[in-house]
């Protein structure tokens, strides 16, 4: 094969989407969990604060009990960790947001302020991975306390408040551990296998073969992932690292794959039955401990500059132009600009259609509720309990369908302190969606995301190098058997970031030629080289020696 790299293709700029933007797709496997987390970690601290007659303070209490939406699709081991730092940059934005909002009533320094947080917060999230919902809520809660009457006297009380119900939210997040202790794990491994059963239907060739391939890969990656990060080993973490096994090597030999086995184990995992249990070869059955390819998380905060400029001047423009047009709550439309930013700018403008229709829409679902929530303040809290399960039935769905029930419950969460005209509300809530939609994605579009095109040379340099260690081990007569396992997971991550970075630079504006020809082509040679890998190690038949070697040239 020759070494000269293929011309990249001109430049051209990502189109913008209408069509399938609003398609509605099927929900989330777990969409039940974080429904009913977050009513439970709600409802107790709402109904008490209205038997105490002081819904005036629900907003805090609501800061702590939105926390119970992250981290379901983590083991618990790790989900502790990672839902105990969710609360404390709860509490963290919280506290810049009380303070500010008790030393200034300038509009635009908290406008300043909240567009600075947002910045942080969606780095942050991004970075650590931390996420759905990621960065949204945690604006939302900051910038709606930034513009909250405050004296400096109110804050540690209401941190405190705020921190109660972060720690009953832990509390409710972590309880199904008693039930089901490997229940995300396994759901894990049950997706990678049936994503693995996808691809193997395509026999690696067929219609629609290389996103099947690309989803079957993170799938596995995700997997090995939520099985490192279950603490100790254990009879059931071995068992599934078996299955995750079988799983790569289906997306390594599709053709050889049983998909309905695949389907089969998959389904076996639900529930708290025992494991299915994979049978693999002795030789290869000593070597199935996960090789953890993560980088580390602060190093992704560099590629990550653009989107936080991104973030911070979307918001902060948005919420001046509030402002000047005197709508009266420019917190809704910062929070608006903040939700908009995805990978690129291609999906930014989709998130942005989805959240304007959601919203228009789930104003006029507010308009209907009103009057039922307005007959007293228990039906206020309960209409609000029941949008939050409504938002995490739908959302996984698609955005906008989300958005229709959680626009009506942040307007509901405004009337706590005391009812507000209906058509006002509505009327603030429309035009600050709009404002924070338009400004908020020229923002995205003025500042261009140069790195894009690096990541993606990153990823093949990265691809390249862990394909030539993978080939130089299968060069040899007699290579250790863990060097040949942990370089075909570290060849494996790369193709999958290689792809990740690849579909994210390609729906970026005014961006340089994109190697597409090479990036082809080493997904090529190093799914090649990941087959040859599997075939060393026993997990496939025996296929021609020479075939085998020309797959794992460098």
């Amino acid at each position: 094969m020759s070494s000269a790299h293929p011309t990249p293709a001109a430049p051209s700029a990502p189109r913008l989407p209408l069509a399938g933007v609003l398609r509605v797709g099927r929900p989330s496997d777990i969409w039940f969990k974080p429904a009913l987390s977050v009513v439970a970690a709600m409802a107790p601290p709402s109904l008490t604060l209205l038997a105490l007659g002081r819904l005036d303070l629900a907003m805090y209490a609501m800061a702590g009990s939105l926390c119970a939406l992250y981290a379901h699709n983590r083991p618990y081991a790790a989900r502790a960790g990672a839902l105990m730092w969710v609360v404390l940059g709860m509490l963290g934005g919280l506290a810049v947001a009380l303070v500010t909002a008790s030393l200034t009533g300038s509009a635009v320094a908290l406008v300043t302020v909240g567009a600075l947080l947002a910045a942080a917060q969606k780095a942050l999230c991004d970075a650590t991975r931390t996420g759905p919902p990621g960065n949204v809520v945690l604006t939302f809660v900051s910038s709606a306390s930034l513009f909250a009457p405050q004296t400096l006297d109110q804050v540690p009380g209401h941190l405190a408040l705020a921190a109660a119900t972060g720690a009953w939210a832990w509390l409710v997040c972590m309880a199904p551990a008693l039930l089901r202790p490997h229940g995300p794990e396994r759901r894990a491994t049950a997706t990678a296998l049936k994503a693995a059963a996808a691809y193997a239907d395509t026999g690696g060739t067929g219609e629609g073969h290389a996103p099947a391939r690309a989803t079957g890969y993170a799938a596995v990656h995700a997997a090995w992932q939520s099985l490192l990060a279950t603490g100790a080993p254990s009879r059931t973490r071995h068992a599934l690292e078996r299955l995750v096994v079988r799983a790569e090597v289906a997306l390594a030999a599709p053709e050889q794959a049983d998909a309905g086995r695949l389907r089969g184990w998959a389904r076996a995992l639900r529930g708290t039955g025992p494991v299915p249990q994979a049978c693999l070869p002795p030789a290869a059955a000593d070597e199935l401990l996960g090789v953890d390819t993560a980088r580390p998380r602060w190093a992704r905060l560099g590629p990550l500059t653009p989107l936080a400029a991104r973030t911070a001047l979307g918001c902060a423009l948005a919420g001046y132009a509030s402002l000047a047009l005197g709508i009266g709550r420019p917190y809704w439309a910062l929070v608006t600009a903040a939700s908009l930013y995805q990978a690129n700018i291609t999906l930014t403008w989709s998130r942005a259609v989805q959240r304007v229709v959601g919203n228009v829409v789930g104003v006029l679902v507010f308009a209907a509720v009103a009057p039922l929530a307005h007959l007293g303040q228990a039906a206020l809290v309960l209409c609000c309990l029941a949008f939050s399960f409504g938002a995490e039935l739908l959302i996984s769905r698609n955005y906008w369908l989300g958005s229709v029930c959680v626009t009506p419950m942040a307007l509901l969460i405004t009337e706590f302190a005391g009812y507000r005209a209906t058509g006002e509300l509505m009327t603030e809530r429309v035009a600050d969606t709009v404002v924070g939609a338009l400004v908020g994605f020229g923002a995205a579009v003025a500042i261009t995301n140069r790195r894009a095109g690096d990541r993606v040379e990153h990823a093949l340099t990265a691809a390249g190098r862990a394909r030539g260690h993978a080939a130089r081990l299968l060069a040899e007569p007699d290579p250790d058997p863990a060097a040949l396992e942990s370089a075909r997971r570290g060849l494996a991550a790369a193709l999958a970031d290689l792809r990740t970075a690849a579909d994210a630079a390609a729906g970026e504006w005014w961006r340089r030629a994109l190697p597409q020809e090479r990036v082809v082509l080493t997904e090529q040679s190093g799914h090649r080289t990941l087959a040859a890998t599997a075939r060393r190690q026993g997990l496939l038949p025996d296929q021609d020696t020479a075939t085998e070697t020309e797959d794992a040239r460098p």
